[in-house]
């Protein structure tokens, strides 16, 4: 756009529902300003571009035939910009409707000014500290790394990393900004430069924040405006690929500024930073996966201790009648056999269900008893004690699982899953299509009713004006609050959030949108209440269960191989995708479709059929492969693999 004071450069992938929302506000944002928009989509296969392209005709669409990462798709757009100012910002956010007016207005007050961050808060209306940064010299990285900053959040010294110490509601010069709102000087980029390239992610906000202060300019926090920023700095800050990643871009920015002994500080400090943070992620992950089993198993092993001395005494009146191999052996294969039923029931994924649990246990005693005849007689103990065991290990770790309910949640509705109060905040027709979504997509909730977004006295259709949401939200216990961005601006909703804090959820209908998006954190990605296919493959029994019976799939057929492989074609390549089937390489059934669609669904291992394989007429084209695959994912059960592989298995030799 000829004229543009702004140029606002937004890079996609996979996220078309935030980017929606995203350019809804800043089409508001940019109402009375000469303002250009650019959407760089790297290789999207959600339907983003289609989206952009049919919603709004406006944004000038940059579509890439692959990912070229964020700083080169970046890259492309400000090489076309005509604003006087260029805006980076991420598509997972939404700005006040006067935000760009503010901005331009300090920066245009500032001339030495070279770039310009905002106030992000998350899904959840809580602050999010990388708003403002300080370099990540030696010490600030040490601090940072080893989690100093997280002790002392206003130390001058141990925070410097997220500047603790500076009033979050005040204006401040500061060293870094966030790459998911960097509001930059034209002229001063093609000064110091684009965003450098090596960095793919991470990295290169810092890195082009300092090349503008080394260039004599500044880098300011402006507090005057709030945008949401719904999954923060990490989706999953946690994870392995953040940790690695993260502190690469730490490494490579290093090498890139510093020399000699410092650089090779930062270097040595840093890779210990990763080894002890991937440290800390794998004993998170761990911990939180464990800890429930090892819970469940001392209670079975404690339990059959008691059971054995129990049925000794009372039962054969011999104390000692039991031999010593109960303790070595029976009680540890028992206390095995049953964990991995529940393992396997389902009984440790979430949410609880009692039924998986009592079942997974009962058909663990099944196998006992089943194999119990086959044991040599040295460890065939009495059969009471598996059935006293089995009893003892239903009650105990039931008890267990309403214990830790009521300590977490002070109730003992265990395996209910109380339907959370909501509100809606809208007029009328919008609250009407809310209800219409939230039953489109089945999500259970109990609205409690809709506040007005204006004074009004029309008690049979609203519960009160906005002006008293505070008191709804207490009267009637709210959990939830859904916004109708038709109806309310996005700097109230914002202003609501800050207010009412955290412990709520909430979300924003954009207007004219199937979707309802929110996020309660900034470490978990956006949420959606959107009209999506949900897909079976993808719950984590469905996977437990496909990989179980590629294993013993896999097994039976490389021991029976002598007697059944007459009727394969390229025997040697069938023994080969035993072994790959075995060692997880591959899965006996995937995907048709090696694009395209595939690439939208539950992703899965290679495949040495799929849902085409065996069949009377052999699908040749393309969409009809696509079809296939959705519903194989969509249904998914064990028996379709079963089917499938019995349909096809002379093809089991596939490459």
């Amino acid at each position: 756009m000829e004229g543009a004071r702004l140029s606002v450069v937004i890079v996609n992938y996979n996220v078309k529902h935030f980017l929606e929302q995203a350019l809804l506000s800043v089409r508001r944002a940019s109402s009375r300003l000469p303002v250009e928009v650019f959407v760089v989509d790297n290789n999207s296969v959600d339907d983003s571009v289609a989206m952009v392209r049919n919603k709004f005709p406006e944004v000038k669409l940059i579509a890439n035939r692959h990912n070229a990462g964020f700083s080169a798709a970046n890259n492309q757009a400000i090489r076309l910009a005509q604003g006087e100012y260029v805006l980076l910002l991420n598509p997972d956010t939404v700005v006040e409707e006067d935000t760009f007016e503010k901005c331009l207005r300090f920066m245009d007050e500032h001339p030495e000014a070279g770039s310009l961050g905002v106030k992000m808060i998350d899904g959840a209306g809580v602050f999010l500290p990388e708003s403002k940064r300080g370099f990540p010299a030696p010490l600030v990285a040490f601090f940072k790394a080893f989690g100093f900053s997280r002790l002392f959040p206003r130390s001058r010294v141990f925070n410097h990393y997220h500047l603790g110490y500076l009033d979050r509601d005040q204006t401040h010069e500061v060293e870094v900004l966030s790459g998911a709102f960097m509001w930059l000087r034209k002229s001063v980029l093609d000064q110091v430069g684009l965003l450098d390239e090596t960095f793919f992610m991470y990295g290169e906000d810092i890195d082009l924040s300092y090349r503008i202060v080394q260039g004599g300019y500044k880098n300011y926090y402006f507090a005057a405006t709030t945008i949401i920023h719904y999954k923060g700095e990490s989706t999953k800050k946690g994870s392995l690929n953040y940790v690695r990643t993260f502190y690469q871009a730490m490494i490579i920015f290093a090498q890139k500024h510093f020399s000699g002994e410092k650089m090779r500080l930062f270097v040595t400090m840093i890779r210990m930073a990763i080894y002890f943070r991937a440290l800390l992620a794998l004993a998170n992950a761990w911990s939180k996966k464990i800890a429930l089993p090892l819970l469940d198993a001392g209670l079975m092993v404690g339990g059959l201790y008691f059971v054995k001395n129990f049925w000794a005494t009372q039962y054969y009146n011999d104390p000692h009648y039991f031999e010593p191999a109960l303790y070595y052996f029976n009680i540890p294969l028992y206390t095995a056999v049953w964990l991995c039923a529940l393992f396997f029931s389902g009984a440790y994924d979430p949410p609880f269900r009692l039924r998986r649990l009592v079942g997974g246990l009962m058909w663990g005693t099944l196998f006992l008893a089943a194999i119990y005849g086959f044991l040599p007689l040295d460890y065939r103990p009495s059969r009471a004690v598996i059935l006293l065991g089995a009893i003892w290990a239903v009650l105990s770790t039931v008890s267990l699982r309403y214990i830790l309910h009521f300590i977490r949640y002070r109730n003992f509705d265990l395996g209910r899953e109380r339907e959370k109060n909501l509100v809606i905040v809208g007029q009328k027709e919008e609250s009407q299509r809310v209800r219409y979504l939230l039953h489109q997509v089945q999500v259970r909730r109990n609205i409690i009713g809709v506040v007005a977004p204006m004074e009004t006295e029309d008690w049979e259709t609203y519960l009160s004006p906005i002006s008293r949401l505070e008191e709804v939200v207490y009267i009637y216990k709210v959990d939830e609050i859904i916004f109708c961005s038709r109806d309310i601006s996005s700097q109230e909703i914002m202003a609501w959030m800050t207010r009412l804090g955290p412990q709520l959820e909430y979300k924003i209908v954009p207007d004219d949108s199937m979707s309802i998006i929110g996020s309660s954190s900034k470490n978990s990605p956006g949420e959606l209440y959107t009209v999506d296919i949900h897909f079976h493959i993808a719950t984590p029994m469905a996977r437990r269960n496909k990989r179980v019976l590629d294993f013993l799939m896999g097994m039976v057929l490389l021991l029976t191989y002598p007697m059944i492989c007459w009727p394969v074609e390229r025997k040697g390549n069938f023994l080969l995708n035993c072994i790959r089937v075995l060692t997880g390489k591959r899965s006996w059934v995937g995907y048709a479709s090696g694009g395209g669609t595939a690439q939208t669904l539950p992703s899965l291992r290679k495949g040495v059929l799929n849902p085409a394989s065996g069949l009377r007429y052999p699908i040749q084209d393309e969409p009809t492969q696509q079809r296939l695959d959705f519903f194989y994912a969509k249904d998914y059960r064990p028996f379709d693999d079963l089917d499938i592989i019995w349909r096809g298995f002379r093809f089991l030799g596939n490459k």
